[in-house]
């Protein structure tokens, strides 16, 4: 169709324009109508600027497998297109939305080489501004999610170091007290060998010896006042047969699971003149084995949390694969603990028929992270005293997970901006704003998932949707500015 310099000047992106530029535009351009459908498709070559005249016109961007509208307009002069063309070949000229008319639509189309040139030659100092601004904004965004994966780092680093010097400290204390009673144990073994006492009843000994470790090995649980009164009991046996310091023996005894009638066995296979000797001796075997249990309660544990801190990183693993989000979400708990800390109560209301879904687990872990994270912070700025609930369950065809808070809320006005980078409530040097910006992108662009929240005060959830079945996703585009019309 005819391009007139008259009409384009008309549209407020050329008004400014001199009669010579119109001229130009209009020679190396062109105006094109549309019928309703597509004009262009996201991921194509950019090759045209479009401009329109009249009509009306749609934006869509492609999120997981679905374009979903991201603007729509009938107003005169909006522009979208090669919009980055005078970057040349140090970003992808692609389409980074998609195009479509719903009515008869007129368009100024300006070839991407066109709108180039122009921009460089009439606007060299805003085309510098430009230039400067994307690739300032891409660096920093680069440059401070760097700083927010650190940051994360140091605090698991923190949080798993406090965790393991608990049990790690345990064992230590365990191993010089259990070298300690091994030593007085081959005392009283010398006493008792010294003593002319016969083989059978040394014998005799031996085999209460084995029967007390066993019953070590499965030791019932006791409620305080239960173990209280069985060491009364204990202790009123042990100064009845003339053991002066039976109140000593008597709290070890209660928790290896002895009694009173574990003693009358002792005192029926050994002599009398043995007894003294025959208790002392198997209270260091009790305290050992105790020592023992603890030992390897405490090297448990760290083994755990090593397996924990590995499930978390993902290391050895592959990239995507079916995983089961439980394991994830117990391991991300785990290593934030130290952060949760005491007055956060954490309950976990899990869905265990859940299947294995498709996933990058590592990803999805920094999701849980940000999210425990955010929902922590938001206590703590109640008060610190709280609830934190991780819940899972199916819904349709997409698996749930949710973090709820009893935090203070999100207020309505900034609801709709807490997804955006660089936005944060937290106070300076705290947050960067790019969490949960990173976390949307994660379930968005490469789990084909949506991120949402609700939010009121008291009761703030953040609700992950993830499909239970899909195809493994495509990596993540770079981060490109926005194309909409303006």
């Amino acid at each position: 169709m005819p391009c007139s310099p008259a009409e384009i000047s008309s549209l407020f992106l050329f008004e400014k324009l001199s009669p010579e530029q119109l001229g130009r535009l209009c020679c190396e351009g062109r105006v094109e109508r549309f019928e309703p459908g597509p004009v262009y498709t996201e991921g194509d070559p950019a090759t045209c600027f479009y401009v329109m005249i009249e009509g009306a016109v749609v934006l869509y961007r492609r999120v997981g497998g679905d374009d979903v509208e991201v603007s729509r307009t009938s107003q005169r002069g909006v522009y979208a297109g090669a919009m980055q063309a005078y970057l040349g070949d140090r970003v992808p000229q692609v389409y980074n939305n998609s195009m479509r008319v719903t009515e008869p639509t007129r368009f100024f189309v300006l070839p991407a080489e066109s709108f180039a040139a122009v921009m460089r030659e009439w606007f060299p100092m805003a085309a510098h501004l430009m230039e400067g601004l994307f690739f300032g904004s891409k660096n920093t965004q680069r440059a401070i999610g760097q700083r927010e994966r650190l940051l994360a780092l140091g605090s698991l680093s923190a949080g798993l170091t406090h965790e393991l010097n608990n049990p790690a400290a345990a064992a230590v204390r365990a191993t010089a007290t259990l070298r300690e009673r091994v030593a007085k144990m081959r005392h009283k073994l010398g006493l008792i060998a010294e003593a002319p006492f016969s083989p059978e009843a040394l014998a005799g000994l031996i085999e209460v010896q084995e029967r007390t470790a066993e019953r070590v090995a499965k030791a019932p649980a006791l409620t305080p006042l239960e173990a209280s009164d069985r060491e009364d009991a204990l202790t009123e046996w042990l100064e009845d047969h003339g053991m002066d310091h039976g109140w000593q023996y008597a709290p070890t005894f209660v928790q290896a699971g002895l009694d009173v009638d574990w003693l009358e066995q002792v005192a029926a296979a050994v002599d009398a003149e043995m007894l003294s000797n025959a208790v002392g001796w198997l209270n260091y075997t009790v305290e050992t084995e105790l020592l023992m249990y603890e030992i390897e309660d405490s090297t448990t544990r760290i083994s755990h949390l090593v397996d924990a801190a590995k499930q978390y990183s993902q290391l050895d693993r592959a990239p995507f694969r079916t995983v089961d989000v439980h394991e994830l979400l117990d391991s991300t708990l785990l290593m934030l603990s130290g952060k949760i800390g005491r007055r956060i109560e954490v309950v976990k209301d899990y869905d265990r028929t859940l299947p294995e879904v498709p996933a990058y687990p590592a990803e999805l872990n920094q999701v849980w992270t940000n999210l425990v994270d955010n929902a922590v912070f938001a206590i703590n700025s109640a008060g610190g005293d709280g609830t934190l609930t991780v819940r899972t369950a199916r819904e349709g065809d997409r698996l749930l997970v949710e973090f709820r808070d009893t935090g203070p809320g999100v207020p309505p006005d900034i609801r709709s901006r807490i997804f955006d980078p660089f936005f944060t409530t937290k106070p300076v040097g705290e947050g960067t704003g790019l969490g949960l910006d990173i976390s949307w992108r994660i379930v968005v662009n490469k789990h084909h998932g949506s991120l949402q929240v609700e939010s009121a005060p008291g009761d703030t959830r953040f609700q992950v949707l993830l499909p239970l079945t899909a195809p493994e996703p495509a990596r993540e585009p770079e981060s490109q500015p926005a194309e909409e019309p303006v």
